[in-house]
Protein backbone atom coordinates (compact mmCIF):
# COMPACT_ATOMS: atom_id res chain seq x y z
CA UNK A 1 0.00 0.00 0.00
CA UNK A 2 0.93 3.63 -0.65
CA UNK A 3 1.15 6.73 1.55
CA UNK A 4 1.78 10.18 1.28
CA UNK A 5 2.85 12.52 4.05
CA UNK A 6 1.60 16.22 4.33
CA UNK A 7 4.06 18.44 6.45
CA UNK A 8 1.74 22.33 6.89
CA UNK A 9 4.44 24.64 8.52
CA UNK A 10 2.16 27.04 10.29
CA UNK A 11 2.63 30.07 12.67
CA UNK A 12 1.78 28.45 15.52
CA UNK A 13 2.87 24.80 15.04
CA UNK A 14 4.15 22.56 12.65
CA UNK A 15 1.32 19.54 11.71
CA UNK A 16 2.42 16.66 9.82
CA UNK A 17 -0.07 14.07 8.61
CA UNK A 18 0.18 10.82 7.08
CA UNK A 19 -2.28 9.94 4.30
CA UNK A 20 -3.64 6.78 2.52
CA UNK A 21 -4.06 7.12 -0.97
CA UNK A 22 -7.78 8.06 -0.65
CA UNK A 23 -7.32 10.67 2.17
CA UNK A 24 -7.91 9.08 4.83
CA UNK A 25 -5.48 9.54 8.25
CA UNK A 26 -3.06 7.21 8.93
CA UNK A 27 -1.31 9.20 11.38
CA UNK A 28 -0.99 13.07 12.99
CA UNK A 29 1.09 14.69 15.39
CA UNK A 30 1.69 18.32 15.49
CA UNK A 31 4.56 20.24 17.58
CA UNK A 32 3.97 24.28 18.59
CA UNK A 33 6.99 26.52 19.21
CA UNK A 34 7.46 30.74 19.98
CA UNK A 35 6.88 33.51 18.01
CA UNK A 36 9.53 36.33 19.38
CA UNK A 37 8.18 40.26 19.53
CA UNK A 38 12.33 41.76 19.93
CA UNK A 39 9.88 45.08 19.38
CA UNK A 40 6.56 46.74 18.60
CA UNK A 41 4.76 45.43 15.57
CA UNK A 42 8.39 42.81 15.39
CA UNK A 43 7.45 39.07 14.70
CA UNK A 44 9.96 36.43 14.72
CA UNK A 45 10.73 32.65 14.70
CA UNK A 46 13.73 30.38 14.67
CA UNK A 47 14.22 28.14 11.59
CA UNK A 48 15.47 25.72 13.48
CA UNK A 49 12.19 25.63 15.53
CA UNK A 50 10.63 24.88 12.57
CA UNK A 51 13.02 21.92 11.45
CA UNK A 52 13.27 20.50 14.74
CA UNK A 53 9.09 20.38 15.12
CA UNK A 54 9.63 18.59 11.38
CA UNK A 55 11.49 16.04 12.63
CA UNK A 56 9.72 15.38 15.67
CA UNK A 57 6.72 15.08 13.90
CA UNK A 58 7.51 12.76 10.96
CA UNK A 59 9.49 10.58 13.59
CA UNK A 60 5.94 10.34 15.64
CA UNK A 61 4.01 10.27 12.86
CA UNK A 62 5.75 7.00 11.22
CA UNK A 63 6.16 5.06 14.64
CA UNK A 64 2.49 5.12 15.24
CA UNK A 65 1.79 4.27 11.55
CA UNK A 66 3.83 1.63 11.41
CA UNK A 67 4.32 1.28 7.69
CA UNK A 68 6.81 0.12 5.62
CA UNK A 69 9.02 3.17 5.24
CA UNK A 70 9.60 2.41 1.30
CA UNK A 71 5.51 2.78 1.22
CA UNK A 72 5.99 6.56 1.70
CA UNK A 73 6.46 7.40 -1.73
CA UNK A 74 6.23 11.18 -1.56
CA UNK A 75 6.27 14.10 0.47
CA UNK A 76 4.64 17.57 0.28
CA UNK A 77 5.16 20.82 1.78
CA UNK A 78 2.27 23.58 2.56
CA UNK A 79 4.00 26.48 4.60
CA UNK A 80 3.55 30.41 6.45
CA UNK A 81 4.49 32.58 3.45
CA UNK A 82 6.33 35.52 2.83
CA UNK A 83 8.76 34.91 5.71
CA UNK A 84 12.86 35.55 4.97
CA UNK A 85 15.34 33.07 6.35
CA UNK A 86 18.56 34.11 5.13
CA UNK A 87 21.62 31.46 4.81
CA UNK A 88 25.43 31.90 4.83
CA UNK A 89 27.99 29.96 2.79
CA UNK A 90 27.68 26.92 5.18
CA UNK A 91 24.29 26.92 4.49
CA UNK A 92 23.51 28.30 8.20
CA UNK A 93 20.87 30.38 9.42
CA UNK A 94 21.86 34.09 10.18
CA UNK A 95 19.08 35.47 11.62
CA UNK A 96 15.68 34.64 12.54
CA UNK A 97 13.14 34.74 10.45
CA UNK A 98 11.05 37.93 9.88
CA UNK A 99 7.42 36.93 9.57
CA UNK A 100 4.33 37.49 7.36
CA UNK A 101 2.76 39.37 9.90
CA UNK A 102 5.93 41.92 10.95
CA UNK A 103 5.24 45.38 10.38
CA UNK A 104 8.90 47.35 11.02
CA UNK A 105 9.44 47.98 6.64
CA UNK A 106 7.07 50.62 6.38
CA UNK A 107 10.52 53.07 5.33
CA UNK A 108 11.57 49.65 3.06
CA UNK A 109 8.46 49.80 1.27
CA UNK A 110 8.27 53.35 0.68
CA UNK A 111 12.38 53.11 -0.74
CA UNK A 112 10.37 50.26 -2.97
CA UNK A 113 8.25 52.35 -4.27
CA UNK A 114 10.17 55.45 -5.11
CA UNK A 115 12.64 53.49 -6.91
CA UNK A 116 10.70 51.58 -9.29
CA UNK A 117 7.19 53.54 -8.39
CA UNK A 118 3.79 52.33 -6.80
CA UNK A 119 1.77 51.29 -9.82
CA UNK A 120 5.00 49.45 -11.54
CA UNK A 121 5.54 47.03 -8.98
CA UNK A 122 1.88 46.39 -8.98
CA UNK A 123 1.73 45.92 -12.54
CA UNK A 124 4.96 43.44 -12.52
CA UNK A 125 4.17 41.25 -9.25
CA UNK A 126 0.76 41.97 -8.98
CA UNK A 127 0.60 43.73 -5.84
CA UNK A 128 1.77 46.85 -3.82
CA UNK A 129 5.05 47.19 -2.41
CA UNK A 130 3.80 45.91 1.26
CA UNK A 131 5.43 45.43 4.93
CA UNK A 132 4.36 42.10 5.03
CA UNK A 133 5.93 40.41 1.84
CA UNK A 134 9.54 39.47 1.57
CA UNK A 135 11.22 42.27 -0.62
CA UNK A 136 10.70 44.98 2.03
CA UNK A 137 12.17 42.18 4.56
CA UNK A 138 15.21 41.82 2.46
CA UNK A 139 16.28 45.60 2.09
CA UNK A 140 15.21 46.16 5.39
CA UNK A 141 18.11 43.89 6.49
CA UNK A 142 20.40 45.37 4.15
CA UNK A 143 19.34 49.12 5.29
CA UNK A 144 19.91 47.97 9.28
CA UNK A 145 21.90 44.51 9.66
CA UNK A 146 24.72 45.28 6.92
CA UNK A 147 27.06 42.40 8.23
CA UNK A 148 24.14 39.85 8.25
CA UNK A 149 22.99 40.92 4.53
CA UNK A 150 26.30 40.40 3.53
CA UNK A 151 26.57 37.02 5.10
CA UNK A 152 23.73 35.96 2.77
CA UNK A 153 24.65 33.66 -0.17
CA UNK A 154 20.59 32.28 -0.63
CA UNK A 155 17.00 33.45 0.28
CA UNK A 156 14.56 31.15 1.41
CA UNK A 157 10.69 31.01 2.06
CA UNK A 158 9.87 29.17 5.37
CA UNK A 159 9.00 25.65 3.77
CA UNK A 160 11.26 25.92 1.30
CA UNK A 161 13.90 26.16 4.51
CA UNK A 162 12.82 22.61 5.61
CA UNK A 163 12.64 21.27 2.16
CA UNK A 164 16.29 22.31 1.75
CA UNK A 165 17.09 20.60 5.20
CA UNK A 166 15.19 17.63 4.30
CA UNK A 167 16.85 16.97 0.47
CA UNK A 168 19.93 19.31 0.68
CA UNK A 169 18.13 20.77 -2.90
CA UNK A 170 17.61 24.92 -3.27
CA UNK A 171 14.23 25.59 -4.65
CA UNK A 172 10.81 27.18 -4.42
CA UNK A 173 7.54 27.08 -6.28
CA UNK A 174 5.08 29.28 -7.64
CA UNK A 175 2.66 29.68 -4.97
CA UNK A 176 5.21 31.09 -2.29
CA UNK A 177 7.37 33.19 -5.05
CA UNK A 178 4.30 35.11 -6.03
CA UNK A 179 3.62 36.36 -2.54
CA UNK A 180 7.75 37.73 -2.23
CA UNK A 181 6.90 40.79 -4.34
CA UNK A 182 9.56 39.26 -6.52
CA UNK A 183 8.07 37.58 -9.12
CA UNK A 184 6.36 38.96 -12.66
CA UNK A 185 3.24 37.45 -12.14
CA UNK A 186 2.41 37.20 -15.75
CA UNK A 187 6.11 36.21 -17.17
CA UNK A 188 5.86 33.98 -13.93
CA UNK A 189 9.86 34.07 -13.28
CA UNK A 190 11.59 36.72 -11.00
CA UNK A 191 11.50 40.31 -12.19
CA UNK A 192 14.99 41.20 -13.48
CA UNK A 193 13.84 44.93 -13.36
CA UNK A 194 13.34 44.80 -9.54
CA UNK A 195 16.03 42.93 -8.78
CA UNK A 196 18.11 45.38 -11.36
CA UNK A 197 16.91 48.18 -9.85
CA UNK A 198 16.92 47.28 -6.08
CA UNK A 199 20.81 46.07 -6.65
CA UNK A 200 19.80 42.05 -5.31
CA UNK A 201 21.71 39.72 -6.68
CA UNK A 202 19.68 37.10 -8.60
CA UNK A 203 21.90 34.24 -7.52
CA UNK A 204 19.93 34.70 -3.99
CA UNK A 205 17.30 33.77 -5.22
CA UNK A 206 16.55 30.21 -5.95
CA UNK A 207 15.10 28.19 -8.77
CA UNK A 208 11.48 28.17 -9.25
CA UNK A 209 9.51 24.68 -9.43
CA UNK A 210 6.15 23.45 -10.05
CA UNK A 211 4.26 22.59 -6.76
CA UNK A 212 3.68 18.97 -8.08
CA UNK A 213 7.60 18.64 -9.02
CA UNK A 214 9.86 16.39 -7.62
CA UNK A 215 12.71 19.10 -5.80
CA UNK A 216 14.80 16.15 -4.22
CA UNK A 217 14.71 13.19 -2.08
CA UNK A 218 15.16 12.52 1.97
CA UNK A 219 18.64 12.58 2.58
CA UNK A 220 20.48 8.98 4.53
CA UNK A 221 20.91 11.78 7.89
CA UNK A 222 16.80 12.62 7.74
CA UNK A 223 16.22 9.18 6.89
CA UNK A 224 18.11 8.19 10.36
CA UNK A 225 16.80 10.99 12.04
CA UNK A 226 13.03 10.24 11.43
CA UNK A 227 12.67 6.81 10.12
CA UNK A 228 11.54 7.59 6.58
CA UNK A 229 13.49 6.12 3.74
CA UNK A 230 15.88 7.61 0.90
CA UNK A 231 13.72 6.54 -1.55
CA UNK A 232 10.65 9.00 -0.90
CA UNK A 233 10.22 11.99 -2.78
CA UNK A 234 9.58 15.71 -1.91
CA UNK A 235 7.60 17.74 -3.91
CA UNK A 236 7.78 21.91 -4.17
CA UNK A 237 4.47 21.98 -2.54
CA UNK A 238 2.57 25.41 -2.29
CA UNK A 239 2.08 28.14 0.21
CA UNK A 240 -0.39 27.32 3.17
CA UNK A 241 -3.58 28.96 1.02
CA UNK A 242 -3.00 27.90 -2.18
CA UNK A 243 -2.29 23.83 -0.62
CA UNK A 244 -5.40 24.40 1.73
CA UNK A 245 -7.56 25.30 -1.40
CA UNK A 246 -6.59 22.40 -2.60
CA UNK A 247 -7.03 20.21 0.04
CA UNK A 248 -10.72 21.79 0.10
CA UNK A 249 -11.32 20.76 -3.20
CA UNK A 250 -11.14 24.34 -4.62
CA UNK A 251 -9.14 24.76 -7.60
CA UNK A 252 -11.68 26.07 -10.50
CA UNK A 253 -13.03 29.56 -11.26
CA UNK A 254 -16.23 30.50 -9.71
CA UNK A 255 -15.38 28.46 -6.61
CA UNK A 256 -14.19 29.79 -3.06
CA UNK A 257 -12.28 28.80 -0.03
CA UNK A 258 -12.30 30.92 3.42
CA UNK A 259 -9.53 29.91 5.77
CA UNK A 260 -10.02 31.01 9.43
CA UNK A 261 -6.38 30.30 10.71
CA UNK A 262 -4.03 32.52 12.84
CA UNK A 263 -5.38 34.54 9.80
CA UNK A 264 -8.56 35.17 7.51
CA UNK A 265 -7.96 34.44 4.25
CA UNK A 266 -10.73 34.47 1.11
CA UNK A 267 -9.06 32.47 -1.74
CA UNK A 268 -10.74 32.40 -5.40
CA UNK A 269 -8.74 30.91 -8.25
CA UNK A 270 -9.10 32.38 -11.44
CA UNK A 271 -7.82 31.53 -14.78
CA UNK A 272 -5.77 34.46 -15.75
CA UNK A 273 -4.00 36.82 -13.66
CA UNK A 274 -6.21 39.54 -12.46
CA UNK A 275 -5.08 42.45 -10.28
CA UNK A 276 -6.74 45.22 -7.61
CA UNK A 277 -5.06 48.80 -8.49
CA UNK A 278 -5.32 49.86 -5.64
CA UNK A 279 -3.77 46.49 -3.83
CA UNK A 280 -6.22 45.94 -1.44
CA UNK A 281 -6.54 42.33 -1.99
CA UNK A 282 -3.94 39.91 -3.36
CA UNK A 283 -3.19 38.39 -6.84
CA UNK A 284 -0.56 35.44 -6.49
CA UNK A 285 0.18 32.10 -8.23
CA UNK A 286 -2.00 28.61 -7.43
CA UNK A 287 -0.91 25.78 -6.94
CA UNK A 288 -2.01 24.21 -9.94
CA UNK A 289 -0.82 24.76 -13.23
CA UNK A 290 -1.46 27.69 -15.10
CA UNK A 291 -3.96 29.20 -12.97
CA UNK A 292 -4.05 32.14 -10.29
CA UNK A 293 -5.51 33.04 -7.55
CA UNK A 294 -7.32 35.93 -5.55
CA UNK A 295 -6.38 36.43 -2.05
CA UNK A 296 -7.14 38.85 0.51
CA UNK A 297 -5.89 38.72 4.30
CA UNK A 298 -7.33 39.57 7.65
CA UNK A 299 -4.27 39.23 9.66
CA UNK A 300 -5.75 38.56 13.30
CA UNK A 301 -8.96 36.07 12.50
CA UNK A 302 -8.11 33.04 14.84
CA UNK A 303 -5.60 34.81 16.30
CA UNK A 304 -8.12 37.45 17.50
CA UNK A 305 -9.81 34.65 18.99
CA UNK A 306 -7.02 33.34 20.74
CA UNK A 307 -6.15 36.51 22.64
CA UNK A 308 -10.21 36.86 23.52
CA UNK A 309 -10.14 33.28 24.71
CA UNK A 310 -6.50 34.49 26.68
CA UNK A 311 -6.92 37.68 27.92
CA UNK A 312 -10.38 36.90 28.82
CA UNK A 313 -11.56 33.65 30.13
CA UNK A 314 -8.19 32.17 32.22
CA UNK A 315 -10.79 30.79 34.47
CA UNK A 316 -12.97 29.08 31.86
CA UNK A 317 -9.73 27.45 30.27
CA UNK A 318 -8.64 25.98 33.83
CA UNK A 319 -11.80 24.87 34.89
CA UNK A 320 -12.63 23.21 31.22
CA UNK A 321 -14.53 20.59 31.42
CA UNK A 322 -13.07 17.78 29.48
CA UNK A 323 -15.51 16.82 27.38
CA UNK A 324 -15.43 20.40 25.88
CA UNK A 325 -12.96 22.36 24.35
CA UNK A 326 -13.28 26.03 25.82
CA UNK A 327 -13.69 27.66 22.42
CA UNK A 328 -17.11 25.05 22.65
CA UNK A 329 -18.19 26.07 25.86
CA UNK A 330 -17.75 29.93 24.89
CA UNK A 331 -19.89 29.31 21.69
CA UNK A 332 -22.32 27.87 23.71
CA UNK A 333 -22.08 31.19 26.18
CA UNK A 334 -21.87 33.88 23.16
CA UNK A 335 -24.87 31.68 21.17
CA UNK A 336 -27.96 33.64 22.86
CA UNK A 337 -26.77 37.46 22.84
CA UNK A 338 -28.18 38.99 20.46
CA UNK A 339 -26.37 40.23 16.80
CA UNK A 340 -24.20 43.06 17.49
CA UNK A 341 -23.49 42.08 21.16
CA UNK A 342 -25.52 45.12 22.52
CA UNK A 343 -23.73 47.72 19.85
CA UNK A 344 -20.21 46.70 20.73
CA UNK A 345 -17.60 46.61 17.66
CA UNK A 346 -14.52 44.92 17.55
CA UNK A 347 -11.35 45.91 15.13
CA UNK A 348 -9.31 42.96 14.69
CA UNK A 349 -6.05 44.57 14.24
CA UNK A 350 -3.99 43.29 16.70
CA UNK A 351 -1.19 42.59 13.90
CA UNK A 352 -2.05 45.99 12.18
CA UNK A 353 -4.09 45.13 9.04
CA UNK A 354 -3.35 43.77 5.53
CA UNK A 355 -6.12 43.58 3.29
CA UNK A 356 -8.55 45.48 2.47
CA UNK A 357 -6.88 48.73 4.51
CA UNK A 358 -3.42 48.04 4.45
CA UNK A 359 -1.92 49.54 7.16
CA UNK A 360 0.53 47.93 9.25
CA UNK A 361 0.10 50.54 12.23
CA UNK A 362 -3.71 49.81 12.47
CA UNK A 363 -4.53 48.61 16.18
CA UNK A 364 -7.06 46.19 17.38
CA UNK A 365 -10.42 48.17 19.25
CA UNK A 366 -13.38 47.78 21.35
CA UNK A 367 -15.83 50.60 20.50
CA UNK A 368 -18.96 51.26 21.86
CA UNK A 369 -18.04 49.52 25.48
CA UNK A 370 -20.45 50.10 28.35
CA UNK A 371 -20.69 49.10 31.56
CA UNK A 372 -23.32 46.74 31.01
CA UNK A 373 -21.22 44.40 28.89
CA UNK A 374 -19.42 41.64 30.14
CA UNK A 375 -16.53 39.15 29.07
CA UNK A 376 -19.46 37.31 26.57
CA UNK A 377 -20.74 40.46 24.90
CA UNK A 378 -16.83 41.65 24.28
CA UNK A 379 -16.05 37.85 22.84
CA UNK A 380 -18.95 37.87 20.39
CA UNK A 381 -17.92 41.28 19.44
CA UNK A 382 -14.65 40.11 18.40
CA UNK A 383 -15.99 37.00 16.23
CA UNK A 384 -18.58 39.54 14.30
CA UNK A 385 -15.36 42.03 13.82
CA UNK A 386 -13.54 39.08 12.34
CA UNK A 387 -16.72 38.11 10.00
CA UNK A 388 -16.69 42.14 9.00
CA UNK A 389 -13.44 42.31 7.88
CA UNK A 390 -14.05 39.27 5.64
CA UNK A 391 -16.77 40.87 4.20
CA UNK A 392 -15.17 43.94 3.10
CA UNK A 393 -12.98 41.88 1.63
CA UNK A 394 -15.45 39.99 -0.14
CA UNK A 395 -16.86 42.64 -1.55
CA UNK A 396 -13.67 44.01 -3.37
CA UNK A 397 -13.46 40.38 -4.69
CA UNK A 398 -16.86 40.85 -6.13
CA UNK A 399 -15.69 44.36 -6.79
CA UNK A 400 -13.17 42.73 -9.54
CA UNK A 401 -16.26 40.84 -11.57
CA UNK A 402 -15.29 37.38 -9.34
CA UNK A 403 -18.85 35.80 -8.32
CA UNK A 404 -19.57 33.12 -6.40
CA UNK A 405 -22.73 31.05 -4.43
CA UNK A 406 -21.19 29.50 -1.83
CA UNK A 407 -17.47 29.25 0.05
CA UNK A 408 -16.01 26.35 1.46
CA UNK A 409 -14.54 26.70 4.41
CA UNK A 410 -11.41 25.54 6.53
CA UNK A 411 -9.12 26.09 9.43
CA UNK A 412 -9.14 25.70 13.14
CA UNK A 413 -11.65 28.30 13.21
CA UNK A 414 -13.91 26.46 11.36
CA UNK A 415 -14.93 23.94 13.92
CA UNK A 416 -16.98 26.12 15.47
CA UNK A 417 -20.54 25.67 14.69
CA UNK A 418 -21.62 29.79 15.51
CA UNK A 419 -18.74 31.11 13.63
CA UNK A 420 -19.61 29.49 10.38
CA UNK A 421 -23.23 30.09 10.54
CA UNK A 422 -21.95 33.87 11.08
CA UNK A 423 -19.89 34.24 8.28
CA UNK A 424 -22.89 32.78 5.82
CA UNK A 425 -25.29 35.37 7.48
CA UNK A 426 -22.66 38.36 7.14
CA UNK A 427 -20.78 37.59 4.23
CA UNK A 428 -24.48 37.11 2.69
CA UNK A 429 -23.29 33.86 1.49
CA UNK A 430 -23.63 29.84 1.67
CA UNK A 431 -20.88 28.34 3.91
CA UNK A 432 -20.18 24.62 2.63
CA UNK A 433 -17.55 22.58 4.97
CA UNK A 434 -15.30 20.11 3.73
CA UNK A 435 -14.70 16.23 4.71
CA UNK A 436 -11.35 16.83 6.12
CA UNK A 437 -10.23 19.56 8.24
CA UNK A 438 -6.98 19.75 7.29
CA UNK A 439 -7.00 21.29 4.09
CA UNK A 440 -3.26 22.54 4.06
CA UNK A 441 -1.79 19.04 4.85
CA UNK A 442 -4.21 17.25 2.86
CA UNK A 443 -3.49 19.54 -0.18
CA UNK A 444 0.28 19.09 -0.13
CA UNK A 445 -0.21 15.68 0.21
CA UNK A 446 -2.17 15.80 -3.16
CA UNK A 447 0.64 17.44 -4.85
CA UNK A 448 3.25 15.16 -3.42
CA UNK A 449 0.84 12.23 -4.86
CA UNK A 450 0.73 14.11 -8.45
CA UNK A 451 4.72 14.37 -8.68
CA UNK A 452 5.46 11.15 -7.51
CA UNK A 453 2.50 9.41 -10.07
CA UNK A 454 -0.08 8.15 -7.81
CA UNK A 455 -2.28 10.56 -9.19
CA UNK A 456 -2.64 11.38 -12.80
CA UNK A 457 -3.48 15.77 -12.12
CA UNK A 458 -4.52 17.76 -9.08
CA UNK A 459 -7.94 17.66 -10.80
CA UNK A 460 -8.36 14.12 -10.79
CA UNK A 461 -7.28 13.19 -7.11
CA UNK A 462 -9.62 15.88 -6.09
CA UNK A 463 -12.66 14.43 -7.49
CA UNK A 464 -11.31 11.43 -5.86
CA UNK A 465 -10.67 12.27 -2.66
CA UNK A 466 -12.23 15.32 -1.35
CA UNK A 467 -15.98 15.43 -0.52
CA UNK A 468 -18.24 17.97 0.75
CA UNK A 469 -19.90 18.43 4.04
CA UNK A 470 -22.65 20.50 5.51
CA UNK A 471 -24.06 23.35 4.51
CA UNK A 472 -25.39 26.79 6.41
CA UNK A 473 -27.92 28.62 4.74
CA UNK A 474 -27.65 32.78 4.85
CA UNK A 475 -30.96 33.59 7.24
CA UNK A 476 -31.92 36.44 5.39
CA UNK A 477 -33.24 38.30 8.95
CA UNK A 478 -30.15 37.77 10.59
CA UNK A 479 -28.39 39.08 7.30
CA UNK A 480 -30.46 42.50 7.56
CA UNK A 481 -29.69 42.82 11.31
CA UNK A 482 -25.67 42.28 10.14
CA UNK A 483 -25.66 45.05 7.72
CA UNK A 484 -27.45 47.54 10.27
CA UNK A 485 -23.53 46.85 12.34
CA UNK A 486 -21.73 46.78 9.21
CA UNK A 487 -22.41 49.59 7.96
CA UNK A 488 -21.21 51.47 10.49
CA UNK A 489 -17.91 49.01 10.96
CA UNK A 490 -17.06 50.34 7.72
CA UNK A 491 -16.85 54.11 9.24
CA UNK A 492 -14.92 52.90 12.07
CA UNK A 493 -11.45 52.60 10.58
CA UNK A 494 -11.27 55.84 8.33
CA UNK A 495 -12.55 57.53 11.78
CA UNK A 496 -9.60 56.50 13.69
CA UNK A 497 -6.86 56.56 10.87
CA UNK A 498 -5.16 58.89 12.30
CA UNK A 499 -5.09 57.76 16.18
CA UNK A 500 -3.93 54.76 15.04
CA UNK A 501 -0.73 56.70 13.10
CA UNK A 502 -0.19 59.07 16.22
CA UNK A 503 -0.33 55.29 18.97
CA UNK A 504 2.20 53.76 16.65
CA UNK A 505 4.95 56.57 16.91
CA UNK A 506 4.56 56.86 20.73
CA UNK A 507 8.00 55.51 21.59
CA UNK A 508 7.74 53.06 24.68
CA UNK A 509 10.21 50.46 26.38
CA UNK A 510 7.51 47.92 26.20
CA UNK A 511 9.28 45.38 24.13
Amino acid sequence: MKYLLGIDLGTSATKTILFTTDGKIVAQNSVEYPLYHPEESWAEQNPEDWFNAVITTIKNVVEKSKVNAEDIKSIGLSGQMHGLVMLDKNKSVIRNSILWCDGRTSNECNEINSILGEENIIKITGNPALVGFTLSKIIWVRNHEEKNYKKAEKFLLPKDYIRFKLTGEFFTEYSDASGTNLLDIKKLKWSEEILEKLNIDKKLLPEIKKSHEICGYITEEIAKLTGLSTKTSVVAGAADNAAAAIGAGVIDEGNGFMTIGTSGVIFSPIDKPIVDKCGRVHTFCSAVENKWAILSCTLSAGQSLKWSKEALFKEEELNNLEEKSVYKILDEKIENIPIGANKLFFLPYLMGERSPILDEKARGAFIGLLNSHNKYHMHRSVMEGVAYSQRQCLDIVKEMGIQFTNLRIGGGGSVSSVWRHMFADTLNCDIETVSSSETAALGAAILAGVGSGVYESVDLAVKRIVKSGDTIKTNVKNYEEYMKYYNIYNTLYNNLQNSFKAIAEIKTSTF
